[in-house]
């Protein structure tokens, strides 16, 4: 997330206007080309990984690493989390590649600092904290806290793994571009299972292997949750924004506005607190987070932050695999609409979705389901032109984890005591 700038454009909009708009910058059709990857770390010291790193101490931190020549954006998260976004990359190799530099450059600068980043999906040991002072997060935290705490855990205690692969092809039919929509939304309850590495939240099991989901699953469903999949993607997304609550309308001066209740098409139809504009929609559609985000290319966000150094090479690896190896999307893709008989809603907070963040792979349809997409995952790998370290990667995670239905956070669990080993090591 970063601060965006307050000045509203002088074009209004009508209900016509924002979905016309919502159809063409939401979803860039085409030959998918290019892959790209958002990652977000707790940066903790080394010496002290039990304890928030001191506002002034993270304040020198940023200041050093704004400095740096990289490839990818760096940018800080509510809490201090420290969030890298790669260049589309032509192919997964380049993308790990780039990425895995700008680590080394951004773990080179913190090392004489005695910090560290840590890949967990929810802060195991302290409470939210807020960091940057910003209208926009200040207006997003009284927002959010209505429905509860959920929503400033997600937004200052947790991290993630986003993969953004391109939307595709105009197809025939009523879906339209909606095959690969509609994969990334049954694919993410076997993403959340794999991978789900949260387990923890204030020095306590939480009951969940994967706690950030289920923090998802408590924040209000007009923000957090998919649109219908029948519906065309785009109708379905528009209407979506259309009827999301407004988390905020920004002001020139002072506290920005919090309303209560107030969707994006009423404030386009009743004109207050002013009327919205070009810029509020596009500020608006920032404030929702469904699962797959729609921003010309399709954002998979369902993934929990990955513990080691490369662990988040595995997450991308394989959903690059399923979704651009024609052999391995039709595999998956079988495998997934077979599973959404169980439960075809694609909320957050649906039966399924709960499963994957609850038990993991301990589930035994979502076990099989991620086995034979891992599989489809590593036969295709190789016709990608991944290196063959991230075949091992990929193929060394499978052998540890999925094919005995286990994930990171089984291990943190029982490594677990309170206030002795880092869960995140």
């Amino acid at each position: 997330m970063s601060e965006s700038d307050c000045t509203h454009s002088s074009t209004l909009l009508s209900d016509a206007d924002t979905e016309e708009l919502v159809r063409g910058i939401c979803f860039k059709t085409g030959p998918p080309r290019t892959l790209g990857v958002e990652l977000e770390w707790l940066v903790r010291a080394v010496d002290r990984p039990h304890e928030q790193v001191p506002r002034a101490r993270l304040d020198e931190l940023y200041a050093l690493l704004r400095t740096l020549p990289l490839h990818s954006a760096l940018t800080v998260e509510p809490g201090g989390q420290l969030e890298l976004s790669s260049a589309p990359a032509p192919a997964l190799t380049e993308c790990v590649t780039e990425v895995a530099s700008d680590l080394a450059t951004v773990r080179a600068a913190l090392r004489p600092l005695g910090l560290a980043l840590v890949g967990v999906g929810t802060d195991p040991w302290c409470g939210p904290v807020r960091w940057l002072r910003a209208p926009r997060y200040a207006a997003m935290e009284t927002y959010l806290d209505r429905a509860g705490p959920a929503g400033r855990m997600m937004m200052c205690s947790s991290a993630s793994v986003q993969v953004c692969v391109d939307a595709g092809y105009e197809e025939p039919g009523p879906l339209g571009l909606g095959r690969r929509w509609r994969l990334a939304h049954l694919l993410g309850p076997v993403l959340v299972a794999a991978f789900a590495n949260s387990p923890l939240a204030r020095g306590r099991l939480t009951g969940w292997r994967s706690t950030r989901q289920a923090l998802w699953a408590d924040i209000e469903p007009g923000r957090s949750a998919a649109p219908p999949l029948g519906a065309e993607p785009r109708a379905g997304w528009a209407r979506r924004v259309l009827d999301a609550p407004v988390m905020c309308v920004r002001t020139e001066e002072g506290p920005w506005l919090v309303p209560d209740g107030l969707t994006f098409r009423s404030w386009i139809r009743g004109g207050l607190p002013r009327p919205p504009t070009r810029s509020d929609l596009d500020y608006h559609i920032s404030t929702l987070f469904p699962p797959v985000r729609p921003r010309g290319h399709l954002e998979l966000r369902m993934i929990d932050a990955q513990p080691g150094e490369d662990g988040w090479i595995v997450p991308l690896a394989v959903t690059a695999a399923l979704f651009d190896d024609t052999e391995a999307t039709e595999t998956a893709y079988r495998c997934v609409k077979s599973l959404s008989e169980r439960d075809d809603a694609p909320a957050p907070g649906s039966e399924l979705w709960l499963t994957a963040a609850r038990q993991a792979l301990g589930d035994p349809e979502l076990r099989e389901a991620a086995g034979v997409c891992f599989d489809a995952a590593l036969s295709a790998l190789p016709r990608l032109g991944a290196s063959a370290g991230v075949t091992s990667a990929v193929a060394a995670y499978a052998d540890r984890f999925v094919h005995r239905g286990r994930c990171p956070a089984d291990e943190s669990i029982e490594g677990f005591a309170p206030r002795g080993k880092d869960p995140s090591s």
